[in-house]
Order: C-alpha cells, then sequence, then structure tokens
C-alpha cells in the first residue's frame, strides 16, 4: 500500500459512488449540494462557525477563481443547508469510517483482533419550541431556563478513532437510554471484534448476545455484582472462570425474547490495578491478565475521541434551531471529524507510527491553514507536518479536574429570558435572577 493510499480513500469510488447515489435533484445554482457540504464541513472545523464566514469564505473564493459574486446574505446558503440530505452526511460518514477501519494496519490491532469502543455522552442546543418537544431539557431545570439536551452514544474504531456508527436520542423516556440506543448500533459489529466500554455495558443479556455473535467483550464489573473470587475455575491470583445464571425477566423484555438467552453464561473475571474487569476472552495464554488490564486502560480514548467532537469541533452546543437541522449538524460533525482522522490515518501510516501518537488538533490546525493547491503539491508535507508532534506518552501524569482561573460574576439567569427583558423595560434593572 502506498504512503497516500488512506488519501485516495477520500475521492475513490466508494465514496464517490456513495455521493452521487445520495445527491438530490438539483439545478446548477449557487450552492449545489456538493459545495455546500463543503462549507458545511468547513464550518465545524473553524473555530468561527456562523454562516456569515462561510458565506464570505465562499464568495472569496469565487472572486479569486474569476467567478461572479452577487451577495454575501446567508439565506441562500442556509436554505441550501436545509436542502442538503441528512442520508448523505450520515452515509458518508458510515462509509469514512468503515474505510478507515478495514483498512487499518494490522500491527495497529490489537493481537491481530479489531477493538471498538462504545460510550455514550450529552449535547446541548438551543431553547426553541421545536428542539423542546424531541429533545426536552432535564425535569430537574426550570421550564423556559433551561436547554434541550440530547443523548448520542457511537461506536469507535480504536486503531484509526473513526466513527463507525452513532444514535442520537432524547436524554430520558423510554427507550433513550443510552443501552437501548446502543442496541440500534449493533450491526456495526463483526464476529472476531473486541468491543471495550465501562460498567454500564456490563449487562447479562447484551453480553450474551454479543457473544453469540461472535464479538468478545471486556467490560469493568458492575457495581451491582458481587465478585467472589473463591468461586468458579482458578485462572491465576483474582483471576477466575465463572458461570453466571441468567437473572429474572425485565418487565420491558417478552417472553419469547427472554427464552432465547441462555440460562448460563461463562465470563472470566479479574482483579487488577483495584479494578475488576469482566471478558468472553477465557483463554489466558490467549489474552494474558495484563495484557487485558492494558487493553482497558485503552478504553479511555474514546473519552479523548468525544472530547476531540465535542471541544476541539465545537458540538458540545449545536447551533441549528430545529430537530432536523440538528441531526443534519450532528452528523455533518461526525464526518469532519473521520476526514481528520483520515488525514492522521495517513501521516501515521507514512511516519510508520500509530494513529493514537497524533494530536487531532494539530491535526485540525494544520489543515485549515493547508490550501487545496498546496495539498495537490505537497501532499506528503502535510503529512510530515501532522505526524511531527506526539501524544499520549505521558506517564504518571496527575491532573486535577479543577479550574484556577476564575469566572466572570454574573448571576445565572433563572426565569425565562422574555420575563428578564420585561422586568428591564418596567423597572430599569433585573429583579431576581
Amino acid at each position: 500500500m502506498e504512503a497516500v493510499g488512506f488519501f485516495n480513500i477520500l475521492t475513490g469510488p466508494e465514496l464517490l459512488q456513495m455521493t452521487e447515489a445520495h445527491l438530490p435533484e438539483h439545478r446548477e445554482r449557487l450552492y449545489p449540494p456538493t459545495v455546500t457540504l463543503s462549507m458545511f464541513l468547513e464550518q465545524v472545523l473553524e473555530e468561527d462557525d456562523s454562516c456569515q464566514r462561510a458565506v464570505n469564505a465562499w464568495a472569496a473564493q469565487r472572486a479569486t477563481e474569476g467567478l461572479s459574486v452577487q451577495s454575501i446574505r446567508t439565506g441562500a446558503y442556509c436554505r441550501a443547508r436545509q436542502r442538503l440530505p441528512l442520508a448523505m452526511a450520515s452515509a458518508l460518514t458510515r462509509e469514512t469510517g468503515r474505510l478507515l477501519s478495514d483498512k487499518a494496519q494490522r500491527c495497529w490491532h490489537w493481537r491481530g483482533r479489531r477493538v471498538k469502543l462504545a460510550d455514550g455522552t450529552g449535547i446541548s442546543m438551543p431553547d426553541t419550541v421545536a428542539n423542546q418537544v424531541c429533545y426536552p431539557q432535564p425535569s430537574s431545570q426550570t421550564e423556559g431556563v433551561g436547554f434541550p439536551l440530547a443523548r448520542l452514544v457511537g461506536i469507535l474504531c480504536l486503531s484509526s478513532g473513526a466513527v463507525l456508527e452513532a444514535a442520537l436520542g432524547a436524554h430520558a423516556g423510554k427507550g433513550q437510554s443510552e443501552l437501548s440506543l446502543f442496541h440500534s448500533l449493533l450491526s456495526a459489529l463483526s464476529a472476531g471484534d473486541v468491543l471495550l466500554a465501562d460498567a454500564l455495558y456490563c449487562n447479562y443479556f447484551l453480553m450474551a448476545m454479543l457473544q453469540a455473535a461472535g464479538v468478545d467483550v471486556l467490560f469493568e464489573q458492575h457495581g451491582a455484582r458481587i465478585t467472589d473470587f473463591r468461586r468458579g475455575r482458578a485462572l491465576g491470583k483474582r483471576d477466575h472462570q465463572v458461570c453466571w445464571h441468567r437473572p429474572a425477566r425485565p418487565p420491558w423484555m417478552a417472553r419469547e425474547q427472554y427464552a432465547s438467552f441462555p440460562e448460563q453464561l461463562t465470563v472470566r473475571e479479574l482483579k487488577v490495578g483495584g479494578r475488576i474487569l469482566v471478558t468472553t476472552l477465557l483463554k489466558p495464554r490467549q489474552a494474558p491478565k495484563w495484557e487485558l488490564a492494558k487493553l482497558y486502560e485503552r478504553r479511555w480514548n474514546i473519552e479523548l475521541d468525544l472530547r476531540s467532537i465535542k471541544t476541539t469541533l465545537g458540538m458540545e452546543t449545536l447551533s441549528c434551531k430545529t430537530p432536523e437541522m440538528v441531526q443534519k449538524e450532528l452528523w455533518v460533525h461526525l464526518l469532519a471529524y473521520n476526514l481528520i482522522r483520515l488525514l492522521m490515518a495517513q501521516a501515521a501510516y507514512q511516519a510508520g507510527i500509530h494513529p493514537r501518537e497524533l494530536s487531532f488538533k494539530h491535526t485540525v490546525q494544520i489543515w485549515l491553514q493547508w490550501t487545496p493547491h498546496l495539498l495537490a503539491t505537497n501532499r506528503d508535507v502535510l503529512f510530515k507536518l501532522i505526524a511531527q508532534p506526539r501524544v499520549g506518552n505521558r506517564p504518571g501524569r496527575i491532573e486535577p479536574r479543577a479550574r484556577k482561573r476564575r469566572p466572570k460574576s454574573f448571576p445565572w439567569l433563572k426565569i425565562p429570558r422574555a420575563r428578564a427583558r420585561q422586568q428591564i423595560r418596567t423597572h430599569g434593572h433585573l429583579l431576581c435572577a
């Protein structure tokens, strides 16, 4: 495989064919779908993600190319974003993730096996009536004061960091829990995969389902389960094989589905570093205890990946005011994230290192300064610059989760903003925050 083989994926027949398949019928206007998607992607990568900045940049590019620049108003571009098919952004995200995972070097895998990560997080958005209906604010917040909150659950590739699949739902309500959303993503897992996740996923029925599909798991033990290393078949010090008995049928599960699960599930429990791990990798010679401990430490990568998506790309608070555009904005963020991971994978391959050794934020910064003209002529230089800084090698690093710089002492707004404005008009000041 050539050093720039990953780069060719972006314009290869797989993505080109998929893009064309999702293109809607359109006229050749100022903002055709492909231009709109490109501008949307640039928006989520830039620190100033306003529509006005995107339109200004497009106008400047057209002027540079000798094309007419008629208006820099944002209305036409916003309408073009609304016409952009959600299926295009989501399909391209899944396809780039799949291609990155499939093309990952074997040495990037764990013992020759693909490892995938799963986790969930919360995302806020503007306080509009439509958003509140689909993604209600937490019940602990006063009406008119809080913000709509959505739950995002994703499956990511440990080797490349790419997003393979994702699901968005309300933060609370029936069928909207993290595990419920995760069940809709099981198609992203294949026989032979290893799944890493936290204690929430250490569930008998989920583990039985994954084991039946040929997917091995490595989870932290759920706090509600008692582990007794005096029982079961000893495999080493605080390492044993034990049978879990099928728990009582949950109220939400149909009797036929419950009967389809095995009455017993054989798992391996081990304690290392004060943490109890549960896995379906039962053979100590194929999966030594210390290797499993090291592997589970790498679960933290999904926390870093979510931070890259939410903080570096600014997805923690979305800006769209309707549920349809919220979903579209989400998938465009994930697509932009995968395309940056694509560049990192190319740079890592060329430098002979692991993609996890490279900085996501540095890659975004380099890409934004790299013009398309330079990309066509100095591709290798781009990859070398991406591969220069190394991250992740911080042995013994301890940092307090606290801020030194004090925030500005504005009071919290505890009433709807419209009522606060009326108080200022009437009294000249805010009566109560």
